[in-house]
């Protein structure tokens, strides 16, 4: 058990933290260990966290969104984290995030090394197993990540730092004030140096610091701010880093599941008389999505899996298919004339859809289970693994769980679900050892988490030129909230004074805004469950669509006002940040440039998390059929930039992202059956796809606090290549992906 020493100290309150601070305390431990604790103004330092109805805050994104949520219902747990100081000289720090590409392992090495004044080799980031007590502190979702952890750890870090130096000058027997932390080490007078490992033990013994434990600010920053490759990078090009699928069991068999034609069909026998016999066969078992087939290697089980008879019944949607579908998403948006208030001007009134969308990571789902009679273990790549512990529990009737967290080769929100965890430990418990479960890339397609298809309707009323109404109502397939983020949702809300509403309507409310002053401005979401269809949290959920679908109307009004599309943004975008990353596009863009027939530009701006980015492309439709982005000009302005090289290949992804989903891929629903299968009819953007002229500009920060960006390049990468392929086509595309 962790206590808190005879002393702790306060950190001054960085800039906008209001009545929010942190505080942190030396742990009862050998070698130096720092926790760290969020509290409010005014709060005990015991106290458990923030108490409702202390932050009245309005339900609207521009003023609080999902991160801040994020911060909130963190906040309490925050002392549980802990920053430890190695004897080899090392510093560990456990992370209760999922590293699943993004970079977010290299972020927080890149803090804690700037902090302490350590080399980032020497810091060590390693993903946490399942914490229960950790409650709200262990998801990864909705580039909020380093927003939460953006404080505490630097106070952490800073507070260890301050430490370190009064051990050194102690040492030395002179003034803390000439010595500086670098290398993983003290320097002092003359060159003399110790390493943290050398003062660690004597820095967790003292009781008042000679230094202040203050943060560095961004004039200070030699790590933040600098471009660096990911600290994984080695490692996983050269087959060091271990995912789920390279780890070895003993005794482990490798299990195939064999899934219904339809959505959420039913076993309702089957026989495997006619591979029992087969070199490598280990049994089956019929578990609740299907009949898993088990053999001594992966290939043995996929082959054999496609010689088990099996007679299925059909699923709930087996009489539905995509047009039935958006045809019932289509009569959901309803009447909009209540919302448009100027009735004596212009109106434009149109209506988009969107197809599903597979996540296709490019690690297909897999899990390791290995489940006894009365207790559990899993390895999983998970976002949220409290509740993969809960589900696995409830599914195999064990209280004793423990899942392990691998990396992820890949997420985009796949992994806030768990399937593949849950149904390898069903298969481990009917035949008794423990099993590699493998999803193929079909049953990923076919059978995995969708980002749900919907419909949007936007009506705007303009006159002279100025939007005076502007309404937006988004009908969608509902999107799965059960998997502990809606709960957190809900929770926080209601402790931070927002209010009662479901998950989906909260996250919906938190995440979605219009960067236009256009007058009396109404959004809202109708959700439609649909029974076999199994959706998730796609890659920047309601955002990319709801982007798209706003700037082909953005697009119409300028046009009609007789005003450039890029200048009618520029002259009604609501901030500062808008305008500069739009003034950046459009001039390193050479927006306006005379481009050939079939050939055209499109511009697109977009703020969420906390953060704002411009996108200008160039497209080639002289084959609608198969049109091409050219170039993309991006600024994105994400606050303090930790790590610009990651932006960069944030924004990178996000923009193949957006090719695939607004020209090529989408995902048909045939009498309750998915009709794709694979990369080969899911047409996923190639390399090929990537425009040769690609350019991302990181802004300087014009805030003190980073912003999120994971999520931040589909949206406004989809919007302007929807743009410019109207422009480039001379059509009114209504039904994405384009070419579907």
């Amino acid at each position: 058990m962790v206590h808190p020493a005879t002393a702790h100290e306060e950190a001054a309150p960085a800039p906008g933290t209001g009545r929010r601070r942190f505080l942190t305390y030396v742990a009862a431990a050998p070698m130096l260990t720092v926790a760290g604790k969020f509290v409010l103004e005014g709060e005990a330092a015991a106290a458990p966290g923030p108490v409702a109805g202390q932050l009245p805050l309005p339900p609207v994104s521009g003023l609080m969104d999902f991160g801040d949520l994020m911060e909130i219902a963190t906040a309490p747990t925050m002392a549980l984290m802990k920053l430890e100081f190695t004897a080899d000289n090392k510093v560990r720090f456990e992370l209760p995030r999922l590293e699943s590409g993004q970079g977010l392992n290299t972020a927080v090495v890149m803090m804690l090394a700037e902090e302490l004044g350590a080399r980032t080799q020497d810091v060590v980031v390693e993903l946490s197993d399942a914490r229960p007590e950790l409650m709200f502190n262990q998801f990864t979702a909705a580039s909020s990540s380093v927003r939460t952890f953006w404080k505490p750890l630097r106070q952490m870090a800073a507070t260890a730092r301050s430490r370190l130096v009064t051990a050194a000058a102690k040492k030395w027997s002179v003034s803390a004030s000439g010595l500086t932390a670098q290398g993983t080490g003290i320097v002092g007078p003359g060159g003399r140096k110790a390493t943290f490992a050398e003062l660690a033990k004597d820095a967790a013994k003292v009781v008042a610091p000679s230094v202040p434990a203050t943060p560095k600010s961004p004039d200070e920053f030699k790590v933040l701010g600098k471009g660096h490759t990911r600290s994984d990078a080695a490692a996983i090009v050269t087959g060091q880093a271990h995912f789920v699928s390279d780890l070895k069991i003993p005794g482990s068999v490798v299990a195939v599941v064999v899934r219904p034609p339809t959505l959420d069909g039913e076993v309702q026998s089957y026989d495997d008389s006619a591979i029992r016999n087969a070199p490598g066969f280990k049994g089956t078992a019929e578990i609740s999505t299907g009949v898993a087939v088990c053999a001594e290697y992966t290939w043995q089980a996929m082959e054999l899996a496609k010689k088990l008879d099996v007679t299925w019944k059909q699923g709930p949607i087996a009489d539905m298919s995509s047009a039935d579908i958006q045809e019932k998403l289509a009569g959901m948006t309803g009447s909009l004339d209540d919302a448009i208030s100027d009735s004596d001007g212009d109106e434009i009134d149109e209506s988009f859809d969107f197809a599903f969308v597979s996540h296709a990571p490019m690690e297909v789902n897999y899990a390791i289970a290995d489940v006894k009679d009365s207790s559990a273990e899993i390895w999983v790549p998970a976002q949220s693994p409290q509740v993969t512990q809960k589900d696995v529990a409830a599914a195999v009737g064990v209280l004793d769980v423990k899942v392990h967290v691998t990396r992820a080769g890949g997420s985009f929100g796949r992994h806030l679900f768990h399937d593949a965890a849950i149904e390898a430990a069903e298969v481990s418990k009917a035949i008794g050892k423990p099993v590699k479960l493998m999803w193929t890339r079909n049953d990923d397609t076919r059978h995995g988490r969708m980002r749900p298809a919907s419909h949007h309707r936007v009506k705007a009323s303009f006159r002279s030129g100025k939007v005076r109404s502007w309404a937006h109502k988004m009908a969608s397939v509902s999107t799965d909230f059960n998997h502990g983020i809606g709960d957190l949702i809900t929770s926080t809300a209601v402790q931070s004074g927002i209010g009662k509403l479901p998950a989906a309507q909260l996250y919906f409310n938190l995440t979605q805004s219009v960067p236009y002053e256009f007058g009396a401005t109404t959004i809202s979401l109708s959700d439609y469950p649909l029974e076999g269809v199994h959706t998730g949290s796609w890659r920047s959920v309601h955002s990319a669509t709801f982007r798209t679908a706003e700037d082909l109307v953005v697009d119409q009004i300028a046009e009609k006002a007789g005003s450039d599309a890029a200048n009618f943004r520029l002259e009604n975008a609501k901030s500062d940040r808008a305008k500069a990353v739009l003034q950046k596009v459009m001039k390193d863009g050479k927006w306006g440039r005379s481009m050939p027939q079939g050939h055209a530009q499109g511009i697109s701006l977009h703020e969420e998390f906390k953060s704002v980015a411009a996108c200008l492309v160039e497209i080639n439709a002289t084959d609608p059929k198969k049109p091409r982005v050219t170039k993309a000009v991006i600024a994105v302005d994400a606050g303090v930039p930790l790590n610009p090289r990651g932006i960069e290949a944030q924004m990178m992804g996000g923009l193949t992202d957006a090719i695939s989903t607004v020209l090529q891929a989408g995902i048909h629903i045939d009498n309750g059956a998915v009709r794709e299968g694979s990369f080969g009819d899911f047409l996923w953007a190639r390399q090929r796809h990537t425009p040769t002229d690609l350019q991302i500009h990181v802004m300087p920060a014009t805030t003190d606090e980073p912003g999120g960006v994971g999520e931040l390049g589909v949206p406004v990468s989809a919007g302007a290549i929807a743009t410019a392929y109207a422009r480039a086509t001379g059509t009114k595309p209504r039904s994405f992906p384009v070419n579907y």
